[in-house]
């Protein structure tokens, strides 16, 4: 059946050409790992791509679909030309770690039908593909692979920094992670235009710098807020309050009109106290001299 699958594969890419068997070492090499990975898909279950930080602990783990005679199962990791051994779980001789990882990998689940591993404290040198590879009989060779990515990510670090014209700052936002963050500043109601720069640091990181000018307002202070994310991550943001414009005035003093407003309407509410009831004291002083001459004249 596997090699009914197989003819009908390579015969379906053009691989034989009017009946005749006409095909290259690599074309069928191509067609032959595509028939055994689909095979072993339908029989092995597993996650294709696992994310984690670093720091944190990873765990692999390969099941069968259905119960099998199990000679071996090996635990390996994909390098550029080669794969390298991490773990065995033998039938006959148990589990062993190679002493390359014996201090970080162990083995979660006993058992040859259903085998996991467990990477602790993963770094940047675990990131890549790894392979669960079951010795079988009589189906020989069924294989898995689950890709382990890293993630994190730092800040945000927000600062403003006065502009050489005292209606505007220039705010600063910036992040580091894996992969790239997102860094986002905004302000209610108002568009900004920003410009963003990225740099690759030696530990696979990238750190993310946002930058805008803002236009402060003369009557209230503005919040702005710095947002970043990268995928797999929760949402972090701060933020900081810009104070209104300060007016110079003719001695060169500056009147922060956001945090004076206030005061300055308590002074003119209080003089406008102050003159009604200075007024109306008046007022009554000159009602009551009034009725004073009257009741002189009447006594008279």
């Amino acid at each position: 059946m596997r090699c009914l699958s197989f003819l009908a594969f390579i015969c379906l890419f053009g691989v034989f050409d009017k009946g005749e068997l006409d095909f290259n070492l690599e074309t069928f090499i191509s067609a032959l790992l595509y028939t055994v990975n689909k095979a072993s898909l339908r029989v092995i279950l597993t996650q294709r791509n696992v994310k984690a930080q670093p720091g944190e602990e990873s765990s692999f783990r390969c099941q069968l679909m259905s119960p099998r005679d199990v000679i071996q199962v090996t635990w390996q990791k994909y390098l550029q030309d080669r794969t390298k051994i991490i773990a065995t779980d033998k039938k006959y001789s148990g589990q062993r770690v190679e002493p390359e990882f014996s201090s970080r990998v162990v083995f979660k689940d006993t058992g040859l039908q259903n085998s996991s591993i467990v990477i602790r404290e993963v770094t940047e040198q675990d990131e890549g593909c790894y392979c669960c590879l079951f010795d079988t009989y009589p189906d020989g060779a069924l294989d898995a692979t689950t890709c382990l990515k890293l993630y994190e990510l730092h800040g945000p670090v927000l600062h403003v920094r006065e502009s050489n014209f005292s209606e505007e700052v220039i705010v600063f936002c910036s992040a580091t992670g894996r992969p790239a963050p997102t860094v986002t500043l905004s302000v209610l109601h108002q568009k900004l235009n920003f410009s963003t720069h990225s740099f690759k640091n030696t530990n696979g990181t990238v750190t993310v710098y946002t930058t805008c000018v803002l236009r402060r307002s003369y009557d209230n202070s503005t919040q702005v807020e710095c947002e970043v994310q990268v995928p797999s991550v929760p949402l972090k943001k701060d933020s900081v309050m810009i104070p209104a414009v300060q007016l110079s005035s003719e001695d060169g003093s500056k009147i922060d009109t956001g945090s004076n407003d206030a005061g300055i309407t308590l002074v003119i509410a209080a003089v406008v106290i102050v003159s009604l009831v200075v007024l109306l004291f008046c007022l009554l002083c000159f009602l009551r001299r009034k009725l004073l001459n009257r009741i002189r004249r009447t006594l008279r």
